[in-house]
């Protein structure tokens, strides 16, 4: 332990230092802000949606264009309430317009360049600068501590395709500022647990991180192995949806609580559980977050809508009004954990991954798989696509106890809920394999 005080407070900051990072520097102030009253955080919020308004009628000729066939001015946005005048930025249009978004005080070439992972089929290109990319980096080590993990402390990670260091100077920074260890979610199996979990007892990471899916997934290993697990401070789930079932058992083998972290890589983290459990503190000195409902007004207290991010600290490629995706709902009461930033309930799910009905209901997939799992027994894991209005795949990993009831049980509760002339396929496997990303997916809908 006391080598992690020697890098959290000699060779970290030396390396951002030589480095000319702002990263150490920017999350002393974020340590701070976030016990800030909810009015003083909106003011901060509110002076940087002006400062990237004016930034982008002077710089980025996209957004004038787009404002400007909207029928706004410079002029419109007068009043934090006024960024509901704004179009709405959807995926498809970054993809048609991704160079014209750059703005022009700075270079395609010398910009951060990063792609997102592709979950609904189709990836973006990104570019952000450097000092964007270390702003984000030290929002994300503010939530980081919220799970009892302290700068220095070694993490382990359960991720799919990690970057492992290769190089000497890569791993003497992975030894002297921030040591990883990685089990590669691509590549499961008994024997790479086993070198994971012995590489750990070497380590002492204080926290776990990874896909949601992917802790899970180490748990049930551990758990069937009968391997004696570690027992971190704190452990970090995010990139995908915590189902609580998952939930339960992480927390189970792991003896610690799940902080869940919600965010994509177009605007970076959005929000994150801490300690008290009470929904997500909203990244709101960074985003302007939205929650829509489907004609475009704003969803109440408690009611699920479309989250729609305005990202205040990228200038470079600027996401204005930007369309997740995603789902979720705004609280209207604040934390007892003393944090001013405002809450937010757990993501329900992708937009892309509701599941329709003929009349045109859309219900969320990450509910069915709830609902099956706790109601039908003997299963393990489930996935469902959804071909057609009429027609479903249901990929199931039996477990105990599974067998021709089970079947027909799973095959009822989707007649009974889509209706009793829809085809239900069910297709026994192994495994629910993972996407490129090393996300898994356990709703699709494939209805345009």
């Amino acid at each position: 332990m006391k080598f992690d005080v020697v890098r959290k407070n000699f060779f970290e900051p030396l390396y951002y230092k030589r480095a000319g990072s702002p990263r150490l520097d920017y999350w002393k102030i974020l340590e701070k802000t976030q016990y800030y009253s909810l009015e003083r955080l909106k003011e901060i919020q509110w002076q940087r949606l002006q400062a990237l308004w004016e930034f982008v009628w002077k710089y980025n000729e996209f957004y004038q264009r787009r404002f400007a066939d909207a029928g706004l001015t410079k002029k419109s946005l007068q009043s934090p309430d006024d960024i509901s005048k704004l179009p709405v930025l959807t995926k498809a249009e970054v993809r048609a317009h991704t160079s014209q978004m750059i703005s022009f005080p700075f270079s395609r070439e010398k910009l951060h360049h990063f792609k997102t992972g592709g979950s609904t089929g189709r990836a973006l290109d990104l570019f952000v600068t450097e000092k964007c990319s270390e702003l984000r980096n030290a929002c994300a080590r503010r939530h980081d501590r919220w799970t009892g993990w302290e700068p220095g402390q070694p993490i382990a990670a359960a991720w799919g395709n990690p970057e492992l260091p290769v190089t000497p100077k890569k791993k003497i920074i992975n030894s002297l500022v921030q040591p990883y260890i990685y089990l590669d979610t691509m590549a499961v199996s008994e024997a790479s647990v086993t070198r994971f979990i012995l590489e750990w007892k070497k380590t002492g990471p204080t926290l776990l991180f990874g896909h949601a899916h992917s802790l899970f997934v180490l748990a049930q290993y551990l758990e069937r192995m009968k391997l004696s697990a570690p027992h971190p401070v704190g452990i970090l789930s995010t990139s995908m949806m915590l189902l609580p079932h998952e939930r339960a058992k992480i927390e189970k083998v792991f003896g610690c609580r799940v902080i869940d972290r919600y965010g994509c890589e177009e605007v970076s983290l959005i929000g994150c559980e801490c300690r008290k459990h009470e929904g997500m503190h909203m990244n709101i000195e960074h985003l302007v977050i939205e929650f829509l409902r489907e004609d475009g007004s704003s969803a109440g207290v408690g009611e699920p809508g479309e989250i729609v991010v305005t990202d205040l600290m990228n200038h470079a490629m600027p996401f204005i009004r930007y369309r997740v995706e995603d789902v979720a709902a705004f609280l209207g009461q604040p934390c007892s954990c003393g944090r001013g930033l405002p809450l937010m309930e757990k993501v329900q799910g992708r937009v892309a991954d509701f599941l329709i009905k003929k009349d045109g209901t859309r219900v969320a997939g990450i509910s069915l798989i709830e609902n099956t799992l706790t109601r039908i027994p003997g299963i393990d894991q489930m996935q469902i696509i959804q071909e057609s209005l009429g027609c479903f795949r249901l990929n199931v990993v039996p477990g105990k106890g599974y067998g021709l009831d089970s079947a027909n049980a799973l095959r009822g509760y989707f007649e009974d809920l889509f209706g009793h002339d829809v085809v239900v396929n069910l297709c026994q496997t192994t495994k629910i394999q993972p996407e490129k990303s090393g996300k898994y997916r356990f709703s699709v809908c494939r209805v345009s």
